[in-house]
């Protein structure tokens, strides 16, 4: 396994925001929590009271954990309502390119950001599951969503650098496009995911953090080694994240047990819709998290790797169970591959984020200091 260099940035930790929903209890036709702004709002400032570094707040158009036809938080106007309802703790906004126009979308990510004190960051997010994009009339193929995702930020970026823009590429068109006041210079970082050529390509070319759904380690080391060629050839540093959920319990046993009982009373229905939605997928990532595990448990594809969670929630659907100490110990795997910043989740995640920040978080720093 490569170690990496010595010097390295700091950890960085982040919570996430279920906005389709919370419980014990995954797979349902409706959450036993609804994603209501007063239930974010308790996960969000239990976060920052914990020390996360940042909360990820995804992008959907339909809910991906519950029936379709369950409440679904909308990212910006929640997102919004998050920042002003915290003090310190960052926000990194998932965002779909194609869906606002460019230069409005530059204003209004300045505006929040300036707003904020600088507090938000930005996921791109140009990919997706089979259907996804048509839900609302987008019918672009993966490829070209991605050159467009491309000049999006291209264009964003040169907006928020404060004076007028002129921009005439394939998808974007811009005269004379001004955004004032320009954003902090501290923030507005771009975040992209993927394990595509494309996704790869895109994070060296624009993307600060490239962020990779958890996978076995070997596989992990491998896309780690595309994605620093990619960065290599757009002649820019690498820096990664790992998104990934965790089922964290008092013993090994334990946390089995736990993950058994997340999914005990998940719907047919909603088995049988992620299902139909994975089906042909074009999305690389989406893929590797369907990966089959033993022939003793189908999901369980490490020692302490599960991906049982793929049955009913769409895009990430991988944990890590265990113990906080061996939680603690496979992060720090991933750290000495590369890693730098996490982004986790467990359920419930108001409950979670207290647990995880108190019993994992330390024990993780020690493991890498």
């Amino acid at each position: 396994m490569t170690e990496r260099p010595e010097q390295r940035p700091d950890l960085r930790t982040a919570w996430f925001v279920p906005i389709d929903g919370d419980g014990h209890h995954i797979g349902t036709d409706v959450a036993e929590r609804p994603p209501t702004f007063d239930y974010l709002r308790q996960v969000v400032q239990t976060a920052e009271a914990s020390g996360y570094d940042y909360l990820l707040i995804p992008t959907r158009f339909a809910n991906g954990l519950f029936s379709p036809d369950a409440p679904l938080a909308e990212t910006w106007t929640t997102a919004t309502g998050l920042l002003a309802a915290t003090e310190r703790i960052r926000l990194l906004i998932a965002v779909r390119p194609g869906f606002v126009a460019p230069g409005l979308f530059a204003q209004m990510a300045a505006t929040l950001s300036t707003n904020t004190g600088g507090r938000v960051d930005l996921n791109i997010v140009p990919g997706g599951i089979q259907g996804d994009f048509e839900k609302f009339g987008v019918t672009t193929t993966h490829d070209d969503r991605y050159a467009a995702a491309s000049e999006f930020m291209d264009a964003c970026g040169q907006m928020w650098a404060g004076d007028p823009v002129d921009y005439q590429g394939e998808t974007v068109t811009l005269a004379g496009a001004q955004v004032s006041p320009a954003p902090p210079s501290d923030s507005l970082r771009w975040y992209s995911g993927g394990a595509s050529d494309n996704a790869l390509a895109l994070a060296g070319e624009w993307s600060d953090v490239l962020l990779a759904w958890i996978q076995p380690l070997d596989a992990t080391e491998a896309l780690l080694d595309r994605a620093r060629a990619a960065y290599a050839t757009a002649g820019r540093p690498p820096r990664f994240g790992m998104r990934t959920h965790l089922v964290l319990g008092d013993s090994t046993d334990d946390a089995w047990r736990r993950a058994d009982d997340l999914l005990s009373k998940a719907s047919n229905v909603v088995k049988a819709e992620r299902q139909k939605a994975f089906a042909g997928t074009a999305a690389v990532g989406q893929q590797a998290q369907l990966a089959a595990g033993s022939e003793g448990d189908p999901f369980r594809i490490g020692p302490h790797l599960w991906n049982g969670i793929s049955q009913v929630r769409v895009n990430c659907g991988t944990a890590i169970v265990g113990s906080a100490d061996e939680i603690a110990d496979e992060l720090a795997a991933y750290w000495r591959l590369g890693m730098d910043e996490f982004i986790l989740s467990a359920w419930p995640h108001a409950e979670e984020a207290e647990r995880v920040g108190a019993e994992v978080i330390p024990r993780l720093r020690d493991r890498i200091s």
